[in-house]
């Protein structure tokens, strides 16, 4: 992930650097963009529950819910985010928040009535990781240069005076920055979405750690990628918007290249789950 982060962060400073010499003027762009990142950073949690139509629940409601994230959060050591309830049968959960004090795990009837008790308690442990990586303030910087490019290159035309010292000098300057932002906005594509493979590993991980049994996190893993291809494809779409903060994307129903995938296979994350089981079970044997 770190690797990654860098690699974004090389591929905007030269991108910047682009902009800078051709005198691009591109401050309201700048400002527009950074005000949408901070609306999307600081109301992701209430535009996600309202895409999946989910609303917060107490104590009262879901008593066994809320126990069971509350035991978790002091496994991790996190404070006791918002617990929200989407009323589908589409089987997943996600967790949103700018920071760890301002975080919401959502999961769907669908999930709860799936998963056996640890299953669902490895895949809470998996959207809690995510609160305790700021994974969505993550995601928002990375984002925000990527979000500029796609700006300059999809309304390039109602910029191209802002570039360059005259009128001569303005058209080739105000070129070379709508082609370097068609690179940049290719090339972040890319990287974001490895970024997020990249995530969602670390999340597991994370899981496996928290409840101490990565095979409940992959049992539950395969009952979620099974039980979707039930669903209809009607439903499916509904809430396809939030694919990216899923634990298991519903795309999952499809063949899609890894290259472009949000999530990891669900193969390869097993894989790795089993591994963690092995490494634990090594350190309990050697204790």
């Amino acid at each position: 992930m770190l690797f990654t982060i860098f690699l974004l962060g090389l591929l905007y400073v030269a991108f910047v650097g682009v902009l800078i010499a051709a005198g691009a003027g591109a401050i309201t762009i700048l400002i527009v963009i950074g005000a949408l990142s901070l609306a999307q950073l600081f109301l992701s949690d209430k535009i996600g529950l309202a895409a999946m139509g989910a609303k917060e629940v107490s104590p009262a409601e879901a008593p066994g819910l809320h126990a069971m994230i509350e035991r978790l959060c002091i496994q991790a050591d996190l404070p006791k985010p918002k617990v929200a309830v989407a009323d589908t049968d589409v089987p997943n959960a996600f967790a949103m928040g700018r920071n760890q004090k301002a975080a919401v795990v959502c999961c769907t009837t669908g999930i709860m009535n799936v998963l056996e008790p640890a299953e669902l308690e490895g895949v809470l442990a998996h959207e809690l990781t995510h609160v305790k990586n700021r994974d969505v303030m993550i995601m928002t910087i990375a984002s925000f240069f990527a979000s500029i490019a796609a700006t300059i290159t999809q309304f390039g035309f109602f910029f191209g005076g802002g570039f360059g010292g005259d009128d001569d000098d303005g058209a080739p300057a105000f070129i070379v920055v709508l082609l370097v932002s068609f690179a940049v906005y290719i090339l972040s594509f890319f990287l974001m979405l490895a970024l997020s493979r990249y995530r969602e590993f670390a999340a597991d991980r994370g899981s496996a750690l928290i409840t101490g049994r990565p095979s409940a996190l992959a049992s539950a893993l395969v009952k979620i990628s099974g039980a979707m291809q039930r669903v209809p494809d009607q439903d499916l779409r509904q809430v396809g918007r939030m694919n990216a903060f899923f634990i298991v994307p519903t795309s999952v129903k499809q063949s899609v290249a890894t290259l472009f995938a949000s999530h990891p296979p669900i193969e390869a994350r097993i894989a790795r789950l089993e591994q963690y089981e092995r490494e634990l079970q090594g350190t309990a044997l050697a204790a």
